[in-house]
């Protein structure tokens, strides 16, 4: 279907271009014809004229006197005035309405009273009759009756009843002069009646009633239609007015057209009415019609002189054109006769009809539109209002296909309207007293036709059936026209297309001919066109066109101007008028080309327009150039954008071109290009001077050039950006870093000195996040600055961005290190400070020291002082508190995990890459055994000290009071880059003098024996007697940052445990006392001291033979001394402590309680026997309740069971399973601990054999713990996984690594256990003895398998020692 209509639309195209071609019908219409301007005023003229001549003639009223007449009126009876009302069927809607009485009481009052506004109610007889008829109607009888019935033929009866009586008072017999004023009364009732319906809206529910009373009044008013006129009252006998037609004056002055020609053609007032005065005899009514009887004589026969058949496409639209055209002509023919009747004398009679002035109009011919051929079936306008006697009128006489010219129709009549046009369009645009239209939001103003033009130029085509499409394309032509010659602007074309389009409403109160007509819904049809107007239509719309095209052209040439100026209308013109017109025919491959051109010229432009930014912006010379001048011809080039992506943002593309997308690809590449040129020039000269580009210049200048990549890559997403920004800038950043870490440092020191130490809160009771001081803070907001600093550049290199977070994360590191540095000394100053008591002891004599012993022993002094801890020391427990979690919250901050990702996947493998080939040793000092004796008491106080070679002090444990076999538990990080030999010292404590050496040891840290990265355990031989366990590992310090991360996380985790440490040792002097076999020994001799035994002697009493067990409440209140020093040293800390830190020095005290009952009941570990004593089932009982209470204690449970004190998960430690597990095995006997010793031992061995076969894998199987010593004891055998830096980055990954160590020691059961109860038996030495070379063994299988599974893990193919390290022998 499409393709036929398409088909179908071919071939008529092809045929109008034909009928176009020839000459087509009428006089030259197929070409254009030159029109003289004398020629075409003359026509002009002539039209104007008979406008004049046809136009109805001017009446004045002239007065007659009437002659003396007896009064004659129609007979008026009480029949004759309700027989209208005996026709009407009783009902609803002939009735008054309820409440019409009152109402008429009311306006007849208002008659009375003169309030009434109608002006025929003022007449005094008037009065006089409705006051007659009011007293009548107020009478309560009749009234009752009124409402009642509502009729109206009774009202009107009684009003006629009452005027007529008194009207007729005081009247001779033979004067009936009176009755015509009674009709007149009447009428007016009636009047008054009606006016009372419509006034309350009652009349629309009764019209039947009201077109009686309306029928009544006028039958009464037949003879005399002004009551208010004084010559009818009282039956006047005034003379009569007659109008008489006003003779021509043939004057210019009364010629409203012939004026507006003269104007038109600037023909002088005395020279037109000399071309009328000239003409006149010729130009008259008869040429007209004789014009309009040839013209139709030749559409009768379908003549070339009008139009015919060939000049529609359409058979239909040519048949409905000559229908309404007959039509229309019979009626002009008629206006004519009408105007004059003398020209219809000669026919015979007949009738015509009448004309209507105010009839709707329906021609099709003499306004802007025209109504279809429907329409003109409904009748015509120009009819007859007279009798004519028109029987010698021929209107189908015609003169045949004869060549008589018309005295009104010019031979060409498209080309002198169009030169007419032409004149009055020139006219009207350049009178300067013409007021343009009035400018709205949607037009401006603009100037067109007047309207005195557009009636001649009506007029002109409605005489010379000029149809009215015609006239429109004509129209267009003409203005298409001036166009082009630049004689009308843009607003003047935009007008004239929305007046062919809405042609402006005709004037209603207008009754001229050319006034009369309608818009005809077939206007705009183009098929009921003629071919030539169809033609004419597409040319005029081509040529406009390419007119618009290259004003466009031009235009847009200047859109990166200042003040570009508009493209909207011209786009708007194009579009609606030209684009949206279904005549246009487009020419794609023409469009496309220009398209091209556009684009062409634009970029063209636009690299103009850089080149004077970039004359403007950066100077000559090459020495002046600084990032500035690159940063502001960067800002130069975005603000242009910017303007121009604002300025066309509604249309941002334009005839296919979008002058941002032509700005941008010429602008940003050779900005780009022009930038790195710029930017290297001014590096180099600077590197030639010796001097740096300001760090601040380089990092403004990456701001401008990313948000100009970044706006590069929104409009040419596949084109790159002409260089990478971040590889030429990237040395800024470098060097920001190198500065911050240089400033670090010293940041933190200042830091620590401003601080005092003191919570700053304005709450009384200080929040858990508020109990730190402003040091931390301070160099917290220091380290976000430095990062904020490198994340606020949005850094678009993954890679640097990651190394440049490395860097800093190295930098945050240090200035860490030396800040908790800091902390631990002024922290260990304030912890070793000695007590009132300690100074006045220190100043004593010897001998008055061993005095001051001897009392304390003889009166068993067991108060010992809680330590009064100072809050500005907790405090800086509180800060390292405050900084793991701002650690941890910047590690979340950088996406740690994200850049070491990053690193890794663009990077080199890293191997375990090294930093400046530094190596990290960590080493733990676990434990010491058969230390020498240095105190009176035979035991010491011993605490290890790691020294270099050099003498340099490393680290220091913490002291463990009365001791010869010490547990420390304590780690150190070491950082070397070579070998490195350390030197262990252990010494005893003293309060008063100095302190003893117990012995010394060293080991040799050399990273050669470390490669496989696994941890060794070295038993260490002191010097004197005794030995050291130390486990030492060994990290590569890697360019990592969650290296970086992981090494500060636990440099202030054991800062923070070193730190608890010290606090708690304060506590567990008093834990020691407490939980001591003396004590148990105390409660189970009810208390005897040195004291009480001397006193029992005095006496001469005798103990009891059988002592009692002590009860439940001895046990509790034998550790009630504790509780209440615990309380006491408690009370201090929760002052300044926060919850969690108060939760950990708690977890540690729990720690110190365990292992303090483990002591108590089991010797450690070795090989050899104890000289310790097992306890007896009495005392163990007694230590299982002590130790039930203390967990209590610190698990601090109300009733409800919510705890405020340690978790319970870690209460329940495996130290704490462990010792539970004890009180199994305490009292089995020796054989059968051996047999269970041997069953866990090779359970234990098989399930490693079976899960090393199973895994398969290379790394080394968790072995048992320290070894026992001996010939394993002098290598160093690796042990199980150590806690790495990497498993300490965040405080997730150390949660995480403390729940699987937790796991670890719960997953396997051991043996150490019983190996320590067997320590007390003498009976096992041979077994201890046996046990500790088969764990010798079985450590030096692991530790062959570990170094083969590391040869072939890497490639080597064979084995080496490297991995065995030879143990520190004593130096």
């Amino acid at each position: 279907m499409d393709q036929g209509r398409g088909t179908n639309s071919r071939v008529n195209s092809i045929q109008r271009g034909e009928r176009v071609a020839r000459r087509g019908s009428g006089s030259a219409r197929g070409k254009q014809r030159n029109i003289s301007a004398q020629d075409a005023y003359l026509y002009a003229l002539r039209a104007a004229y008979l406008a004049y001549l046809l136009q109805p003639r001017q009446k004045r009223v002239q007065h007659v006197p009437a002659a003396p007449k007896p009064v004659q009126r129609s007979s008026t009876s009480v029949n004759d005035l309700m027989k209208d009302f005996s026709l009407i069927r009783d009902s609803k809607s002939t009735r008054f309405p309820k409440d019409f009485m009152g109402e008429l009481d009311k306006r007849i009052t208002g008659v009375l009273v003169g309030t009434e506004r109608m002006p025929e109610y003022k007449d005094a007889t008037v009065k006089r009759t409705f006051a007659v008829f009011l007293n009548e109607f107020k009478k309560p009888q009749f009234r009752k009756s009124m409402e009642k019935d509502r009729r109206v033929e009774d009202l009107l009866l009684i009003f006629f009843s009452n005027a007529t009586k008194e009207l007729s008072k005081g009247k001779p017999p033979g004067d009936d002069s009176w009755k015509l004023m009674v009709d007149r009364h009447v009428a007016l009732f009636i009047r008054l009646l009606s006016s009372t319906l419509r006034d309350h809206d009652w009349a629309r529910d009764r019209p039947e009633l009201m077109t009686r009373l309306q029928t009544m009044e006028k039958k009464l008013l037949m003879h005399d239609q002004d009551l208010a006129s004084e010559a009818q009252r009282n039956g006047g006998q005034g003379g009569s007015t007659i109008e008489v037609e006003v003779p021509r004056s043939y004057e210019v002055k009364d010629m409203p057209l012939v004026l507006v020609v003269s104007r038109i053609f600037a023909v002088s007032y005395q020279a037109v009415q000399d071309d009328i005065n000239r003409y006149k005899a010729v130009w008259t009514e008869k040429g007209a019609l004789q014009d309009l009887k040839t013209y139709q004589a030749h559409l009768s026969l379908m003549s070339s002189k009008t139009l015919n058949s060939d000049d529609f496409d359409l058979d239909d639209a040519y048949q409905a054109w000559r229908h309404q055209e007959l039509q229309d002509l019979s009626q002009m023919i008629l206006a004519i006769v009408q105007s004059n009747p003398e020209l219809a004398k000669s026919s015979p009679g007949g009738s015509v009809p009448q004309f209507k002035p105010h009839a709707p109009a329906e021609s099709a011919y003499h306004d802007p539109t025209r109504r279809d051929s429907s329409a003109a079936q409904n009748g015509s306008s120009y009819v007859i209002d007279q009798p004519v006697d028109m029987s010698n009128l021929n209107l189908q006489d015609n003169g045949g296909e004869n060549e008589a010219s018309f005295t009104f129709i010019p031979s060409d009549t498209r080309a002198y309207y169009r030169a007419i046009l032409k004149e009055a369009l020139t006219y009207d645009i350049a009178d300067a007293q013409l007021q343009p239209s009035e400018a709205t939001s949607e037009t401006p103003a603009f100037k067109l036709l007047s309207k005195q033009s557009a009636e001649l130029l009506n007029e002109i085509a409605v005489r010379w059936r000029i149809p009215q499409f015609s006239r429109l394309v004509l129209f267009l032509d003409v203005v298409k026209e001036k166009y082009e010659n630049q004689e009308v602007d843009l607003d003047t074309l935009d007008a004239a297309f929305n007046y062919i389009k809405e042609p402006p409403p005709t004037d209603k109160k207008s009754h001229r001919l050319s006034q009369a007509v309608q818009v005809s819904d077939a206007l705009f049809d183009s098929s009921q066109w003629t071919v030539h107007d169809y033609a004419l239509k597409q040319h005029v719309l081509s040529t406009l066109h390419d007119c618009l095209l290259r004003e466009l052209y031009e235009t847009m040439l200047h859109v990166y101007d200042t003040k570009a100026p508009p493209l909207g209308p011209l786009m708007y013109v194009i579009t609606t008028h030209i684009y949206e017109d279904p005549l246009f025919q487009e020419n794609q491959e023409a469009l496309d080309q220009y398209t091209e051109e556009l684009k062409k010229a634009l970029k063209e432009k636009a690299s103009d327009k850089y080149r004077e930014l970039l004359a403007k912006h950066i100077p000559e010379t090459k020495e002046e150039w600084e990032f500035y001048h690159v940063i502001e011809l960067g800002r130069a080039v975005v603000k242009l954008c910017e303007k121009i992506q604002k300025r066309y943002k509604k249309t941002p593309t334009i005839m296919g071109v979008s002058p941002m997308m032509c700005l941008v690809e010429e602008m940003f590449p050779a900005y780009a290009s022009d930038a790195r040129d710029l930017v290297s020039r001014i590096l180099d000269v600077a590197h030639e001077r010796g001097v740096d580009v300001p760090v601040e210049d380089g990092f403004e200048l990456y701001k401008e050039l990313v948000e100009i990549r970044r706006i590069h890559g929104d409009a040419l997403p596949n084109q790159k950006f002409g260089f990478h920004i971040e590889g030429l800038l990237q040395e800024f950043v470098w060097r920001w870093i190198e500065r911050t870490d240089a400033n670090l440092i010293g940041w933190v020191e200042n830091a620590f000195k401003a601080d005092k130490f003191q919570i700053e809160s304005t709450n009384p009771v200080p929040m858990d996040d508020e109990r730190h001081s402003v040091s931390v803070v301070d160099i917290f907001r220091s380290f976000k600055q430095s990062i904020e600093q490198i994340v606020s550049l949005n850094w678009d290199d993954d890679v640097q961005y990651a190394k440049f977070m490395t860097a800093i994360s190295k930098s945050i590191g240090i200035g860490l290190a030396r800040y908790c540095e800091l902390l631990e000394q002024k922290f260990s100053r304030e912890m070793d400070r000695m007590t009132p008591e300690q100074e006045a002891a220190a100043r004593q004599t010897r001998q008055e020291k061993w005095i001051s012993m001897a009392k304390d022993l003889y009166n068993q002094k067991e108060k010992i002082e809680p330590f009064n801890f100072y809050p500005e020391s907790l405090i800086k427990l509180n800060n390292i508190e405050y900084a793991m979690l701002q650690l941890d919250n910047l590690e979340k901050e950088i996406n740690v995990d994200a850049c070491a990702e990053v690193l890794n996947k663009h990077a080199p493998p890293p191997q375990m890459r090294m930093r400046n080939n530094n190596y990290v040793f960590t080493i733990k000092i676990i434990e010491a055994e058969d230390l020498k004796a240095c105190d009176m008491n035979g035991l010491s106080d011993p605490y290890v000290v790691l020294g270099d070679e050099y003498q340099k002090r490393l680290a220091k444990t913490r002291v463990i009071y009365s001791n010869l076999n010490p547990r420390w538990d304590e780690t150190i990080d070491i950082t070397t880059n070579g070998p490195l030999n350390i030197i262990a010292t252990i010494w005893d404590w003293d309060t008063l003098g100095d302190h003893d050496c117990v012995g010394r040891t060293s080991l040799k840290l050399d990273p050669s024996h470390f490669r496989d990265f696994m941890p060794r355990e070295y038993w260490l031989d002191l010097d004197t007697q005794g030995r050291l366990l130390l486990r030492v590992s060994m990290e590569g310090e890697r360019d990592d940052i969650q290296f970086y991360f992981g090494k500060a996380f636990r440099t202030l985790k054991r800062t923070e445990r070193e730190m608890t440490r010290t606090i708690t040792d304060k506590l567990s002097a008093f834990i020691n006392h407490s939980l001591s076999r003396r004590a148990l020994k105390a409660m189970l001799s009810g208390g005897l001291s040195v004291s009480s035994v001397t006193s029992f002697f005095r006496t001469g009493a005798r103990p009891q033979s059988v002592i009692q067990a002590p009860t439940q409440q001895d046990v509790t209140r034998a550790l009630e001394p504790l509780f209440d020093y615990f309380n006491e040293n408690f009370a201090l800390m929760k002052q300044t402590l926060t919850d969690p830190a108060m939760i950990m020095v708690m977890t540690r005290l729990w720690k110190e309680v365990l292992s303090t009952i483990e002591a108590l009941l089991v010797p450690p570990l070795s090989d050899k026997l104890s000289q310790q004593r097992p306890l007896t089932r009495q005392e163990v009982d007694i230590v299982f309740k002590w130790l039930k209470l203390l967990f209590d204690f610190f698990h601090a449970a109300d009733e409800d069971g919510n705890s405020d004190g340690v978790p319970i998960d870690v209460l329940k430690s495996p130290k704490y399973h462990e010792l539970q597990n004890l009180n199994f095995f305490y009292f089995e006997s020796t054989d059968d601990l051996i047999r269970t010793s041997e069953g866990m031992a090779a359970a234990t061995q098989i399930r490693q054999q079976e899960q090393a076969q199973r895994m398969n894998r290379l790394s080394v199987p968790a072995t048992m713990g320290h070894q026992f010593g001996g010939a394993a004891g002098l290598i160093g055998m690796p042990s199980r996984k150590h806690k790495t830096i990497m498993l300490s980055r965040n405080l997730g990954t150390m949660r995480q690594a403390k729940i699987e160590k937790r796991k670890e020691a719960q997953a396997d059961p051991s043996d150490d256990m019983i190996l320590r109860i067997l320590r007390m038996r003498p009976e096992a030495e041979r077994y201890l003895r046996d046990r500790s070379r088969q764990k010798e063994r079985l450590a030096a299988a692991q530790a062959a398998e570990m170094i083969v599974r590391q040869s072939l893990n890497q490639g080597g193919g064979r084995m080496t020692s490297a991995g065995m390290g030879i143990g520190g022998l004593r130096r």
